[in-house]
C-alpha cells in the first residue's frame, strides 16, 4: 500500500521522465515549486494540509527510502536531523533551494515499469476474412523494427537524458550527461557497484565521476 511519500516520488519521476531529466540533478526548489507543486498535486498525493505536503517533501529530500540523494552532504544530514527531531520544521528544506537532487534510477524504474505492466491491454484486431491459401508452415511476415526501445527512447538517444548519441561509434558514456548507455557502474576507487547518477560511492565515499 503506497503512502504520501511513494506518491510524491512517483509524481516526481513522471515529471522528470516527461522532460527526459531522470539522470540529471535538479535544484531542490524545482521539486516543490515546478515539478510537483502542492496546489496541482494535493489530491493525488492525498495530503490533508500544506504542512503535511511540506513534511513529505522534507522526508523525500532527507533521503527516506533512498528515493533521492541530496547534495551537498551537510545539507542532507541537516534534513535528516530535522526529520527525526521531536518538533521538526516541515519547511526546513526551503532554506536550501539550490541543493541538488539526484533521483535513484533503480527506484524510478520500479515505478515506470509498474506503469507499463498495468497499462490497458491493446485490443486484438480480428481480420474480416482470412486468406484460404495460407500454409501452416509459411514463414511469418517480416516486421519492421520499432523506432523506440523498450524504455521509450529512440535507439540513437541516451536512455537517461534523451540526448542524441553519435552513430557508428563505441561509447562508454553519453557525451551530454556522462551516464553509461548500458552495463553496471563500478566505483573507480573501491570497485563497489554504484547506481546511475551517483556522484559519490556509498561504500567508500569517494567521488565516482559519473555526474
Amino acid at each position: 500500500m503506497s503512502d504520501e511519500l511513494d506518491r510524491l516520488f512517483e509524481c516526481l519521476v513522471e515529471a522528470l521522465a516527461r522532460e527526459t531529466r531522470l539522470a540529471v540533478p535538479v535544484p531542490a526548489s524545482e521539486v516543490y515549486e515546478r515539478l510537483v507543486p502542492y496546489r496541482s498535486n494535493r489530491s493525488r498525493l492525498k495530503v490533508a494540509t500544506h504542512q503535511d505536503y511540506e513534511m513529505t517533501v522534507l522526508r523525500l529530500l532527507a533521503g527516506e527510502r533512498s528515493y533521492v540523494r541530496l547534495e551537498p552532504e551537510d545539507v542532507r544530514e541537516g534534513m535528516q536531523r530535522e526529520v527525526t527531531s521531536p518538533n521538526p520544521d516541515p519547511a526546513y528544506f526551503r532554506n536550501f533551494p539550490e541543493a541538488r537532487v539526484m533521483v535513484n534510477r533503480r527506484a524510478a524504474d520500479r515505478f515506470l515499469v509498474g506503469e507499463r505492466l498495468y497499462a490497458p491491454p491493446v485490443p486484438d484486431i480480428t481480420p474480416a476474412e482470412e486468406p484460404e491459401d495460407v500454409e501452416d508452415d509459411a514463414p511469418p511476415p517480416s516486421v519492421a523494427p520499432l523506432p523506440f526501445s523498450m524504455d521509450g527512447t529512440a535507439p540513437n538517444q541516451c536512455p537517461y537524458c534523451g540526448g542524441s548519441l553519435p552513430a557508428g561509434r563505441k561509447m562508454n558514456f553519453c557525451p551530454h550527461c556522462g551516464q553509461p548507455p548500458s552495463g553496471e557502474l563500478k566505483c573507480p576507487a573501491c570497485g563497489s557497484e554504484v547506481d546511475v547518477g551517483w556522484a559519490y560511492c556509498v561504500s567508500c565515499g569517494r567521488a565516482t565521476g559519473f555526474e
